[in-house]
């Protein structure tokens, strides 16, 4: 990268401005000195009677290289012993990253360097650096990265399809967490301040890094090489491919689909449909990722479909399904109930075309109570009334979301993680809904019903929601204070209920929403955070901009409890990104702080 650099500073020296900074003999033989060029630090060494030029900071960690040393044409950083090709600036060990090299020129005894020839094709450089990060699993390289793409305006999307399609092409299983969280990152960023973008976008690459760091590449496959095959065809095919778990077959009629123009709802109609054949897939992960790819493919382009979707196949093909589980079956069997019931979903929606249905408060306290059989005959009786599909995928989401809001701190801590799958599962329908609706996705309404069912007894008993709780009104009512002591709230372990307060405080006194989600987002960001975690505020952040304003605070309560009994952490994963904003901005880490307090 740095030798390319180089040879484009060169090719056009008309253009370059060449500053006298030295004399010759003041550069020792195998030596370095440090010289200001232009209020620039610029180290210039002498090996083998050559001089060379590069920045100053060693690229790794912000030491001064004139600090170091020269060994036959080769600059030795005497920090963490990074090694520097002088003639390209190119290092001998990744993990430093490349020094900058300057062009120089000498006449009559006198060393001049031209600092202003910074490379005209930078965002592709840092995208290349980018990418040697994320296929070396080397932090530091990410989040420089990041820092430096965002400093030269490159969009998060653009940043996000780099780690995408690396992503998609380096893990043999397919689609996993990482990308999700990746997908995910991408989606709230546009809510962050423009700190914890950066930080957003450097936790979603470094977590496609470490995914693939173990695995080997997926192989791809190709489309079947005709066109004359209907989408409707290719839907059957594709769906008894994943029935009899045939991920080759399968992936062969969804590329093909995609080569003869499949649209982006016709794919994910496809695959929905093959994802609701069977009952509750992976504990809801099926549909969530389905429904993360195609939001990624919404921020990077359909013309990737053929990359991304593909990763998806594998694991929808080998997904569990809930009809094989005890619970579904016993001691209520639900399968032969559900079964019937999807019999008469298009003689239902018939009936309900042309009303106007009003019962989604009626619906919620159905879903949270102890009936299942009378929540089956509510959604199907709902479902005739006129409700539309995505006002069911939305009453359920809520309902899900309420059982987080009053999950109960005597609970098991890991069981945070199993209502947490329910609503991003209900989350992930709601998205599909809108994006391909269809009678077949009602029945994932269904077995998203049951899963809240399943949930009851993270509620047994309920934790009182904020505004039943006598000290939600003893809190400050300054907006300010109220982000403030939040924030600080979640540096104690367990203080879910205590958050949720603040949360409620906050937006009940009619407080902008922007500034909290901005919070929100740094509390995630601060964190080294677990996959559910970045899950949880996604979807809660999605269904706040949908709901109206007394379900989105409740919505925006649940994410605060979730977010608060994951948290605090280690906070490694902001440490590196710290370090690599400071050198980003010329800080000398080396440097002793006078002010710095002594113990």
């Amino acid at each position: 990268m740095a030798e390319h650099l180089a040879h484009s500073l060169h090719a056009d020296d008309s253009k370059t401005e060449f500053i006298e900074c030295a004399k010759v003999a003041e550069i020792p033989d195998d030596g370095i000195i440090a010289v200001n060029v232009s209020g620039q630090s610029i180290a210039l060494a002498k090996s083998d009677g050559k001089i060379f030029a590069v920045d100053n900071r060693c690229p790794h960690m912000g030491y001064p290289l004139n600090r170091g040393s020269v060994h036959d044409g080769i600059l030795i950083c005497h920090w963490h012993h990074a090694m520097f090709d002088l003639a390209s600036g190119c290092t001998f060990h990744p993990f430093a990253d490349d020094v900058e090299p300057y062009p120089i020129e000498v006449r009559d005894g006198r060393v001049y360097v031209a600092v202003s020839a910074n490379g005209a094709n930078a965002v592709e450089r840092w995208k290349e650096r980018l990418g040697e990060g994320l296929e070396q699993s080397i932090n530091l390289i990410l989040a420089k990265s990041v820092i430096a793409l965002r400093s030269l305006g490159t969009a998060p999307d653009a940043i996000v399809e780099v780690g995408a399609l690396y992503g998609a092409r380096g893990r043999r299983a397919g689609w996993g967490p990482a990308m999700t969280i990746l997908t995910c990152m991408a989606n709230v960023a546009g809510k962050l301040s423009d700190a914890d973008k950066v930080l957003a976008l450097y936790q979603g690459l470094l977590h496609v890094s470490d995914e693939t760091s173990a695995s080997a590449p997926r192989i791809a496959l190709s489309e079947l090489e005709t066109d004359t095959h209907s989408l409707p065809q290719l839907k059957t095919w594709f769906r008894y491919f994943i029935e009899v778990r045939n991920a080759d077959g399968a992936e062969r009629t969804i590329l093909t689909a995609i080569a003869n123009g499949a649209t982006e709802t016709q794919v994910c109609d496809m695959m929905v449909a093959a994802a609701t054949d069977h009952f509750y897939r992976d504990g809801g992960h099926t549909l969530d990722f389905i429904n993360k790819a195609f939001e990624l493919l919404e921020r990077i382009g359909w013309e990737k479909a053929d990359e991304v979707i593909p990763t998806l196949v594998g694991m929808l093909a080998s997904s569990s399904r809930a009809e094989e589980q005890n619970r579904w079956r016993s001691p209520i069997d639900f399968v032969p109930v559900l079964r019937e019931t999807f019999d008469e979903l298009e003689a239902l929606v018939a009936e309900g075309k042309d009303q106007t249905w009003t019962g989604s408060d009626a619906l919620v306290e159905m879903l949270l109570a102890d009936d299942p059989l009378e929540t089956i005959d509510t959604l199907k009786s709902a479902i005739q009334d006129g409700a539309t599909l995505t006002e069911l995928t939305q009453t359920l989401t809520y309902a899900a979301a309420l059982r987080i809001a009053q999950f109960h701190t005597k609970n098991e801590f890991g069981d945070w993680i199993a209502v947490l799958h329910t609503y991003t599962y209900c989350n992930a329908l709601h998205q599909c809904a809108k994006r391909a609706p269809s009678v077949e996705i009602i029945r994932g309404i269904f077995h998203g019903a049951i899963a809240i069912y399943f949930d009851r007894w993270f509620n047994m008993p309920a934790a009182r929601l904020p505004q039943h709780r006598r000290d939600t009104e003893t809190l400050p009512t300054d907006a300010d204070a109220l982000l403030e002591e939040f924030v600080m709230l979640l540096d104690t372990q367990a203080q879910a209920d205590k958050a949720g307060m603040y949360i409620y405080r906050y937006l009940s006194l009619g407080h902008p929403r922007e500034p909290l989600l901005e919070k929100l987002g740094h509390i995630l960001l601060r964190e080294d955070a677990e996959f559910h975690s970045f899950q949880m505020l996604e979807a809660a952040f999605q269904q706040a901009d949908e709901l109206d304003e007394a379900r989105a605070q409740l919505t925006l309560v649940a994410a605060s409890r979730y977010l608060a009994a994951h948290a605090p952490t280690a906070r490694a994963r902001r440490q590196t990104a710290n370090l690599a904003l400071r050198l980003h901005r010329g800080e000398d880490l080396s440097a002793d702080n006078p002010d710095e307090a002594v113990d």
